[in-house]
């Protein structure tokens, strides 16, 4: 039912189709002298529908592939290559049906990012607390907003203090601590205890709708580009008249016209172009990258600016044990297992970093008895009848008899602090590890051709700032709302501009560059949704190979066609002299066709995907972090 739907949206698509069915079966019954009548009357139909059409884009300033098109049926009628017309109709309905599809795939899935919004809010008054659609929350209402629960509407925090995953809005990996009389944004999700926040804003009006609004508005107003087919059509098309016509003249013969026009199809335009940039998408699937359409291969060959995200984009995106700083007796493996065989019983993003660490320096935690775990704070466990203490710097020195002194940290670390009986012995510092393969692809994306790089970041500039130096980004944005990064991009001198990015908080400034690329392998909707293309793995080098395969791609088509063209000009020279008969020229024109078929699928071949690129040494690491209080202590 929905193919058939779909089918639908395409009349023309299917009456081809059903016209080629229905002059097939007459063909071999007594009746087939009706089909060069029915294929002709239907080719030139749609030839007519067509050239309206043409005539009304050409009174607004544009002239494209429609005009060789129509040109091509027309003559094929004439001549009584009633098929070849057929044919010709059958791939231009048929590649207005694609274009139609192409264009609006990045925003069908647009719906399933509404739909993570909430709904509904708990609003808290007259002593009870009652559910309201979130549009009737007006500012000033008490809302409570339970565990795990999205925050409805911006706010201001009533509560003493809550704990906030924000990577939605801002990129950020880690849980964010907020404190009484702290801005609260809509969209991010509360952690382990319930909250209170005064709304300051409707929902219309708050962060995460607005991001929404950003995103459907910059996805509508994306302006189209010319088709790499539609350059050349006019010239191809006045010379193929020019031609035909200097024949009919010289000869006096108005079927040299004719023949001429026969061999001057469009199919190297209307079939080569797009098989290159098919073979070219498949290429690029091969490399990890899904591009959703021939004109996102387009703007890649040109693109002159790129511009990063930083979390899960230039770095992975979660905290990892980076070392262990130990204060006492106990030596750093020691550590690091008590605190992992802690950390076991905590659900918080740092507590599994811990697990993670030990676990890939083999180190087994043992199983713990009295377990407790104050939410943002830390965690206490009795192992192996040890009292051990796990979190943050206030949370472990109010549980010892000695100062806990701070760990040395780098910019973009943050330190989880470790006491047993009583007593400080050492600290967990964590890190969002930047990519191996960043400064390859920053490297390699210069080397194609891209003037200028930037990094679009919510982090504190520190923090930015140390992850550019090591990757050779000069020019850095940092402390960006999704406003700010949209209106770096489109201020950007050299275009096209070229976004990498994931989450919801990028999906407007992808959904505004020339070429929006989302880091879609961790599963990142909204940021695919509106993106032009989707990394599948989680490998940044990626982007480098995307560009790399639109540069092949194009070279490829153009060649198609040059080749394509350059023998429909020879054959119409030959048939201009009287030497190419019109039903010659026609099955001639199917070689020229096949040549400039087998030649765009060229594009398709390449080398086959091997590892990631990796960087000698190790870079400088980097954590976004840019709500800490306190830079060495875990917020949990």
């Amino acid at each position: 039912m929905t193919t058939a739907k779909n089918l639908g949206r395409y009349p023309l698509v299917m009456a081809t189709v059903l016209v080629a069915a229905v002059a097939g079966v007459l063909s071999l019954t007594p009746w087939s002298s009706i089909v060069p009548w029915l294929v002709s009357a239907y080719a030139l139909a749609v030839a007519g529908w067509t050239g309206v059409g043409m005539l009304r884009d050409l009174l607004r300033g544009h002239a494209g592939i429609d005009i060789l098109a129509v040109t091509a049926v027309t003559a094929a009628v004439v001549v009584g290559e009633y098929w070849a017309a057929l044919v010709v109709v059958l791939m231009l309905t048929g590649g207005e049906a694609l274009e139609d599809y192409a264009a609006n795939r990045a925003r069908r899935d647009l719906s399933a990012l509404m739909s993570r919004a909430p709904a509904t809010a708990h609003v808290l008054g007259g002593g009870s607390l009652r559910d309201v659609p979130v549009d009737e929350v007006r500012p000033g209402d008490l809302v409570v907003v339970r565990p795990a629960e999205v925050v409805p509407v911006d706010g201001e925090l009533v509560s003493d203090r809550a704990d906030l995953d924000e990577s939605s809005l801002t990129g950020e990996p880690l849980p964010v601590e907020r404190q009484r009389g702290d801005e609260v944004p809509s969209g991010g999700i509360n952690g382990q205890q319930a909250i209170t926040l005064r709304a300051t804003r409707s929902a219309r009006d708050s962060q995460y709708q607005q991001i929404v609004a950003l995103v459907e508005q910059a996805t509508t107003s994306r302006s189209r580009t010319v088709r790499l087919a539609d350059r050349f059509a006019v010239p191809f098309t006045l010379v193929a008249l020019a031609i035909a016509g200097l024949a009919w003249w010289v000869s006096g013969d108005g079927t040299r016209f004719a023949e001429v026009l026969v061999v001057a199809t469009p199919c190297p335009l209307l079939i080569a172009a797009p098989v290159a940039f098919m073979g070219g998408m498949s290429r690029a699937a091969r490399e990890g990258v899904i591009v959703k359409s021939s004109e996102t291969l387009e703007k890649l060959d040109r693109a002159r600016t790129v511009a990063f995200d930083k979390t899960g984009t230039l770095t992975h995106g979660r905290p990892a044990l980076a070392r262990v700083e130990t204060t006492g007796s106990l030596d750093p493996d020691e550590v690091l297992r008590l605190a992992a065989s802690a950390e076991q019983y905590s659900s918080h993003v740092l507590a599994d970093a811990v697990v993670e660490g030990a676990r890939q320096r083999r180190l087994q935690p043992a199983e713990g008895t009295d377990a407790h775990e104050v939410p943002a704070h830390g965690v206490r466990a009795l192992v192996a009848g040890r009292e051990v203490v796990v979190g943050k710097r206030s949370y472990v020195a109010a549980r010892t008899d000695t100062t806990v002194e701070p760990a040395v940290l780098q910019p973009g670390e943050l330190a989880v602090h470790v006491a047993v009986d009583g007593i400080p012995v050492g600290a967990l510092v964590l890190r969002d590890e930047v990519r191996a393969e960043a400064a390859t692809t920053v490297s390699t994306l210069r080397s194609l051709g891209v003037d200028h790089v930037m990094m679009l970041t919510g982090d504190q500039r520190t923090t930015a700032e140390h992850v550019a130096a090591a990757l050779g980004i000069d020019d850095v944005r940092a402390e960006c709302l999704p406003l700010d990064k949209v209106e770096a991009v489109r201020d950007a001198p050299a275009r096209p501009v070229v976004m990498v990015g994931d989450g919801v908080n990028d999906a407007p400034v992808l959904a505004s560059a020339d070429v929006g690329i989302a880091m879609g392998a961790r599963g990142a909707t909204a940021a695919s949704d509106s993106a032009d293309a989707v990394v599948l793995r989680d490998d940044v080098s990626a982007v480098a190979a995307a560009v790399r395969v639109s540069k092949d791609t194009l070279r490829v088509a153009l060649q198609s066609i040059w080749v394509g063209i350059g023998l429909s000009v020879a054959l119409m020279l030959v048939a201009a002299l009287g030497f190419l008969p019109a039903l010659a020229g026609a099955w001639m024109q199917e070689g020229v066709d096949l040549v400039a078929i087998l030649w765009a699928l060229r594009a398709s071949r390449g080398a086959r995907p091997s590892a990631p690129p990796r960087t000698v040494g190790a870079l400088p690491p980097t954590v976004d972090d840019p709500s800490r209080t306190e830079p060495a202590v875990a917020v949990r």
